[in-house]
């Protein structure tokens, strides 16, 4: 400790992964933290904006105030105590990328409200940007701080799913949970324990599957809510050309179910490439109770 501060931890490209001989080369969209957003704009490498030029302090706590160790212990723990339903979560959430669940949602909370053709575009619209937003926000930080996974601090980890090829802090799972959660319950505020009971078991979902440490995922929904906060800011003001309002949010509550099917079976089913280098348990035993273990693509 130096100054109330941790003054090192490990780097995702420095250190292999457990059951790996070399450290990991093939990051997955290494250069996502330049690309183009819709809400945010970026001033420079670290540096980001909010529609109207503000800078952004980000709220995420710094990885070298972090201790790391404790968190691995987290991990452990998690992992060494797992239930059958946990395993089930781990897996439904982690099949595909980080976006597959949240747009069956968005999907199921327009139909059961009856939203227009023209608004449910622009919620879907508005969403999907947000998102990408949180995404090179999260790609950026991971990126530039470059922390270690939890089977890089432990070489003889293994876990649920396929550990994906980026750097662990913060979660894009559970940032892109968050910054769903905020544009949703802004439209759709009658749903919003619902919507935000999804975006918390996302986030969970990745320390179930050993993938993330717990603090990836609390500070990566805190990062995206902020982001989400940012945009349903801006596009509430916009206004039709009779100055009203565009959104109309809907406040009655819905009997329609967020949640996973009962089976865990996905809701837009494909069948993704399995196995992976890095260590993952007996595949045989946990393929008694779930399917096989799906690569983060």
């Amino acid at each position: 400790m130096k100054g109330g501060f941790f003054v090192d931890y490990l780097r995702w490209n420095e250190h292999p992964y457990a059951g790996e001989n070399r450290p990991p080369r093939n990051g997955e969209e290494p250069l996502a933290g330049s690309w183009t957003m819709f809400y945010l704009s970026k001033s420079d490498e670290k540096t980001f904006k909010d529609p109207d030029g503000q800078k952004i302090r980000l709220d995420i706590t710094h990885p070298s105030r972090i201790n790391w160790d404790r968190q691995l212990t987290k991990v452990h723990h998690a992992l060494e105590n797992l239930t059958e339903e946990q395993i089930n979560i781990a897996n439904y959430y982690g099949t595909g990328v980080a976006t597959k669940q949240w747009t069956p949602i968005i999907d199921k909370l327009i139909d059961s409200y009856g939203v227009t053709a023209p608004h449910g575009a622009r919620i879907l619209a508005i969403t999907e940007a947000a998102i990408n937003d949180a995404f090179i926000v999260a790609w950026t930080l991971k990126y530039n701080w470059l922390v270690a996974r939890p089977n890089q601090l432990d070489p003889t980890l293994e876990t649920i799913l396929c550990t994906p090829r980026h750097p662990t802090y913060p979660s894009g799972h559970a940032t892109v949970a968050g910054c769903a959660e905020e544009v949703l319950s802004y439209f759709f505020p009658g749903a919003k324990r619902k919507i935000h009971h999804e975006a918390e078991m996302d986030a969970l979902s990745r320390l179930y599957a050993g993938v993330h440490f717990p603090i990836d995922n609390t500070e990566g929904l805190k990062l995206g809510r902020q982001i989400g906060k940012i945009v349903t800011s801006h596009v509430k003001q916009e206004l039709n050309e009779r100055n009203q309002p565009i959104d109309r949010p809907y406040r009655a509550r819905t009997t329609t179910l967020l949640t996973p099917p009962e089976d865990y079976s996905q809701v837009i089913p494909y069948d993704f490439p399995t196995g992976c280098q890095s260590l993952v348990k007996g595949q045989k035993k946990v393929s008694e109770i779930m399917v096989q273990p799906k690569l983060y693509l």
